[in-house]
């Protein structure tokens, strides 16, 4: 046993406060060797990749640290240039009341020159008569068709509306089409405005067609049409421009003033363009043939209703084609593509005006278990289930989707504030736990949520669904059902990963040490030591210890970190023997260390291997590795205390089910969390707590040492309370070897002692 020279209270000092409290590690501040915090998703969480959209079995890709890769196509930004994404996104504000207005010019003006020259305005007799059937039967059919004209990418009235155009010059197609836009627009019941900017827009498209024929010297008119007599091969550049300026000019003055503002091109639109080449062929096409007809057998000009109409339905099935990639098959719901077009569109409108979007993750917790017990098809049906009651309580604005097994994503394109948007997703995560009847057999899903914010934790739609599967991950973790995204609780940013890979270089280096801060009985003995990472990066200098152990636990190098602070710590705990110095030391490590199989008998072999007695060596550990996979923390722990090692529960008070845990864990010390001893003198809540904690763990043949003591006040009140132990910045900071050492022999500290006696370890 170590012990002081003289009285029952040492001369504590503090060390200066620039270092000790930056260094001060467990008892004084964060920086343990293995923070135990959970890590890892669910075990019977998700199915299905983030890319999937098929059934809901598919095995489900990794935690955060494997976001890049679930969500790792090529980002919107690098598919185009930067001048097209700038033009794609221009949305002239007077724009489309430049458009109606010049339009209006146009139109009277040539209103104007056919009146005044005493021109008619439109063919007579069977002709014009066959012509309004035409269009009669058109305007039928497309306001059957229920689809915008333009995204649609119909070709019956662009075709009907150039024949006129070749034939008796562009003021009659100009009010054929305008005729065309206005009663489909009425039948649909649009909004006037609306109506007005597409009848607007087919103005300008029709002038603009009227420089083909223009081209080829002919100027035809209803007198003096342009019959297919005088058509020689020069017609044919001529009728192929005047489809390209009419598809031209109206797609593109449509885009600009009517479609939604949005960054690059979506891929709707990329699939559209292709749908506009099949119109300007159909244009090409079908106009001279129509021209044809309407010279020689007028009374046959209704007939073209059918080549017209199977034209719209053949792009009308192209359409519903490309939007099979927008959707999701099994639910409806659109899927990971559409979100994040959708999402940069929200976000570009958020921009402009300075408001707030968020995305929400949600994934449903333990789903894998539906597919295992009751099959596929019964958790596909769950799924339509669920995303059924997702529409229901979607609030106003907002949109889902499905990316794919059992995660979804709700867009809110305009929200208030990060607690708004936590507040949506909270009642989101309440809606799809409320049960759920399949077959007769009533369901609960519990669910999981991340929240990530425009513009506070991403300015981009990609970045923006990464970080909120990042606070999804979280909450899955840590069992919260809703998160909101941290950046230091994010180890994929580029400084975090840059970090990441120096401290990977350090553990291989040897350049992370380990710092010692003392445990200290009130008689006066030095009960232990616990051992406390630290790093000083050779360009950041010192590195705070709860930033790279956050990074450590994301990223899968935990394990090698707890190797690492296992190793050295023995090794020390080796010199300090052979001097004469035997202090127990104490080292943290986290669930997954305990749930990796094989741990015990690792610990037990470096043990061997160092010369070191089990007895010398202590596990701190938390309460939380009972959550995740219990019976297998139960044997590791089992394992440990049957080779000898010591067991010590850490933050206690700070979990979730602690009194039910505590009987299940083979501990001899319980040490209460610094949260509970700061406040310890002013409190009286505080104080009834650790007194509480102090008799129950006594009962249980426990040991307890308090955490985080910085003054004499809290160490007369611990004292009083009966605590055995105390650990903080009033003994000491954490010391490197050297100073521990140092410090252990200034206290008189006898090699010849054995170490100190401790109630005998719990069976689970």
């Amino acid at each position: 046993m170590l012990e002081f020279s003289g009285g029952a209270r040492p001369p504590f000092s503090r060390l200066p406060s620039d270092g000790a409290r930056r260094g001060a590690g467990r008892g004084g501040g964060p920086g343990r060797a293995g923070a135990p915090v959970p890590t890892g998703s669910d075990p019977g969480g998700g199915a299905g990749s983030a890319q999937q959209t098929g059934p809901a079995g598919a095995g489900r890709a990794g935690g955060p640290g494997g976001a890049q890769g679930r969500y790792g196509g090529p980002e919107r930004g690098g598919e185009e240039a930067p001048w097209l994404q700038r033009l794609m996104a221009a949305r002239p504000p007077l724009l489309p009341a430049g458009v109606v207005a010049g339009a209006a010019a146009v139109l009277v003006l040539g209103l104007f020159r056919v009146l005044s020259a005493g021109h008619a305005l439109f063919p007579e007799g069977v002709v014009g008569w066959s012509f309004a059937v035409l269009t009669g039967l058109v305007v039928a059919h497309l306001v059957t068709m229920g689809r915008d004209r333009w995204w649609g990418g119909t070709g019956s009235g662009p075709a009907l509306t150039l024949a006129i155009l070749l034939l008796c010059g562009w003021v009659p197609a100009l009010l054929v089409s305008l005729a065309v836009v206005v009663l489909v627009g009425a039948a649909r019941r649009h909004r006037w405005r609306q109506a007005v900017v597409h009848g607007a827009i087919d103005i300008l498209g029709v002038g603009a067609a009227a420089l083909g024929p223009a081209v080829c010297g002919a100027h035809p008119s209803v007198e003096n049409p342009w019959l297919p007599a005088e058509w020689g091969p020069e017609a044919v550049p001529g009728t192929v421009l005047a489809a390209a300026l009419y598809l031209l000019t109206t797609r593109a003055l449509q885009w600009f003033t009517l479609a939604p503002r949005t960054r690059g091109l979506p891929t709707a639109l990329r699939t559209s363009l292709v749908r506009q080449g099949l119109v300007g062929t159909a244009l090409v096409g079908i106009a001279p043939l129509i021209v044809i007809v309407a010279v020689h057998k007028p009374l046959l000009l209704p007939l073209f209703a059918i080549p017209l109409i199977a034209l719209d339905t053949t792009l009308r099935i192209a359409r519903a084609r490309a939007e099979e990639q927008l959707r999701d098959p099994l639910t409806g719901l659109p899927n990971r593509l559409w979100l994040l077009e959708r999402a940069w569109t929200a976000l570009d409108e958020a921009e402009r005006t300075g408001a707030r979007s968020a995305l929400v993750l949600i994934d449903l917790d333990r789903f894998r278990s539906v597919n295992d017990t009751l099959g596929h098809l019964a958790g596909d049906r769950l799924l339509l289930q669920i995303a059924d009651r997702l529409r229901e309580v979607l609030p106003r604005g907002a949109e889902a989707a499905r990316l794919g097994g059992d995660e979804f994503a709700v867009l809110l394109p305009v929200c208030d504030s990060t607690t708004s948007a936590q507040r949506v997703a909270r009642s989101l995560v309440s809606a799809l736990g409320s049960p759920l009847d399949l077959d007769g057999l009533t369901l609960v899903l519990e669910a999981s949520a991340g929240v990530a914010v425009f513009p506070e934790h991403a300015r981009e739609a990609e970045g923006l669904l990464r970080r909120a599967d990042v606070a999804m991950y979280e909450a899955k973790r840590d069992r919260t059902a809703v998160e909101v995204y941290e950046a230091t609780r994010d180890g994929n940013t580029p400084d975090r990963l840059g970090l990441l890979a120096d401290l990977r270089r350090a553990l291989d280096a040897g350049e992370v040490e380990l710092h010692y801060q003392p445990k200290v009985g009130f008689d006066g003995t030095v009960s232990g030591l616990e051992a406390l990472v630290r790093w000083v990066h050779p360009e950041r200098g010192r590195v705070p210890p709860d930033e790279f152990i956050a990074i450590a636990e994301t990223s899968g190098l935990m394990p090698r970190l707890t190797e690492y602070v296992l190793e050295t710590a023995l090794a020390q705990v080796a010199v300090w023997r052979g001097c004469g110095l035997t202090v127990p030391v104490a080292v943290n490590v986290s669930p997954r260390d305990v749930h990796a199989p094989g741990f015990a008998g690792a610990v037990a072999a470096r043990l061997a291997r160092h010369g070191v007695p089990p007895g010398a060596l202590q596990l701190e550990i938390t309460e939380h590795v009972l959550l995740e996979d219990p019976q297998r923390a139960a044997d590791t722990l089992a394992g440990l205390t049957g080779h000898g090692v010591k067991m010590s529960l850490d933050d206690f008070g700070t979990g979730y089910s602690s009194l039910v845990h505590l009987r299940r864990l083979p501990v001899s010390e319980l040490k209460i969390d610094r949260s509970f001893v700061a406040r310890l003198a002013v409190d009286t809540e505080d104080a009834e707590i650790v007194r509480c904690t102090v008799d129950l763990a006594h009962s249980l043949g426990l040991k307890v040492v308090a955490e985080g003591v910085e003054d004499d006040e809290t160490w007369e009140r611990l004292r009083d309370l009966g605590c055995d132990a105390v650990q903080g910045w009033l003994v000491s900071a954490a010391m490197p070897p050297g100073e521990t050492t140092a410090w252990l022999r200034a206290r008189e500290v006898h090699a010849a002692r054995s170490l100190p006696p401790v109630p005998p370890a719990r069976t689970p």
